[in-house]
């Protein structure tokens, strides 16, 4: 089965602003305003968007530009941060550290692009493929023991980390074609083993660190979650979020017709299927 790749290299308008978490050169985030909109706006719904690629280094957030600058152009700041990832310094734990310590920056992100006048109760997260799989992570780390990669009972450990002035307390996610259990996508050898990459091994091997990363043993999330898969997704099993979804009570979307990459294409006809997940969670 083949995916609609083009989108991953479409011309789109380039982010508004690129900020940065942290000290490393992949603790950045683009950000894209709605129109007309200046540094001196405030009050527009937050999309914090986290990029997929398996988590591996040679998928970066760039990808993204089609999807973030079209969530703009509707009325909402996006930011789309980067992350370490396998093949680049990242895996077990930077991946989680830096995920964790940009959500836990957002606040402050978005005190110099709004100053000060944006609402941390109006942010959803969203996540395609493996960064659906860190969405949905990310609202489960009250859920971790102290001193597990993230968890919120502990300062996140990125040098340069730049905490916000407060905690985020998100609106709601939407996880599109997410990796939602590690331990399946490791027994399915998904994309030639980037689960065993970004943990250093299996279940069986490091059951500790499945137990603190994947959101299959994590339970149902405190926060109103939307997942949207395709059904021709032929990078990430549709039976995986269907699974995950009778187990958890968390509301699914199959478009139909959509292979991987079309829930994040503005000209696929999946995207109407992704601004409705998208509007069921979004603040009042």
């Amino acid at each position: 089965m083949t995916d609609n790749r083009e989108v991953l290299t479409r011309p789109a308008p380039r982010p508004d602003l690129t900020l940065s978490y942290g000290s490393h050169p992949d603790h950045v985030a683009d950000v894209w305003l709605p129109p007309g909109a200046t540094a001196h706006d405030g009050g527009p719904p937050v999309v914090l968007m986290i990029h997929g690629g398996y988590w591996r280094a040679a998928i970066d957030r760039t990808h993204l530009g089609p999807f973030a600058s079209e969530i703009a152009a509707l009325g909402h700041v996006v930011i789309c941060p980067e992350y370490r990832r396998t093949g680049g310094g990242g895996g077990w734990p930077a991946t989680f550290t830096d995920v964790a310590a940009a959500v836990d920056a957002l606040p402050g992100l978005l005190h110099g692009v709004l100053c000060g006048r944006a609402s941390t109760d109006r942010v959803i997260l969203m996540g395609h493929s493996a960064g659906g799989h860190l969405a949905v992570w990310a609202t489960q780390r009250r859920r971790l023991p102290a001193g597990a990669p993230g968890a919120l009972h502990a300062a996140v450990a990125v040098p340069g980390h730049r905490p916000g002035p407060g905690a985020l307390r998100m609106a709601g996610v939407v996880a599109l074609a997410p990796v939602i259990d590690l331990a399946d996508a490791y027994r399915r050898g998904l994309d030639d083993d980037a689960t065993g990459a970004l943990l250093g091994g299996g279940p069986q091997d490091v059951p500790g660190r499945y137990a603190v990363t994947d959101p299959a043993a994590l339970g149902t999330p405190r926060v109103r979650t939307v997942i949207v898969h395709g059904d021709r997704d032929g990078r990430v099993p549709l039976d995986m979020s269907r699974t995950y979804a009778a187990a958890t009570g968390t509301p699914l979307v199959v478009a139909p017709g959509a292979d991987h990459f079309a829930l994040i294409d503005p000209l696929s006809a999946a995207w109407p299927y992704v601004l409705t997940a998208l509007a069921t969670v979004r603040p009042r």
